[in-house]
């Protein structure tokens, strides 16, 4: 398990909950898959495609872990990226594994149709 210190870890995590809570108080508000990435990063370019179909089912939001307020999230990924988070809980990394993104996707959907 990895251990962060400072307070950017926590100034990016508290700022991050509080975009979900502003997307929950919407009833129409649809999942938040975040993609931590780099600028180049085939890797993530090719995992955007893979989303293409997708991406009606979701929010993409996109973390550039180089910027200076990003620096917990590049100490914790640098090696690791695309990695994706959904609504801030790890989900998946190196490549999108479709059918995982799938199932997390019809679990939240069924839990907001009152499933």
């Amino acid at each position: 398990m990895l251990w962060f210190q400072g307070n950017s870890m926590q100034l990016a995590k508290h700022s991050f909950q509080r975009l979900l809570r502003n997307l929950s108080a919407s009833k129409t508000a649809l999942p938040v898959l975040t993609l931590f990435t780099k600028d180049p990063c085939p890797l993530c370019d090719e995992a955007k495609e893979v989303l293409e179909p997708y991406k009606n089912r979701f929010i993409l939001q996109e973390v550039d872990i180089t910027l200076p307020e990003n620096s917990a999230w590049y100490d914790r990924y640098k090696f690791d990226i695309p990695v994706f988070h959904l609504n801030g809980q790890f989900l998946m990394m190196h490549r999108v594994d479709v059918s995982k993104l799938e199932k997390q996707l019809q679990k939240l959907e069924q839990q907001g149709a009152g499933g």
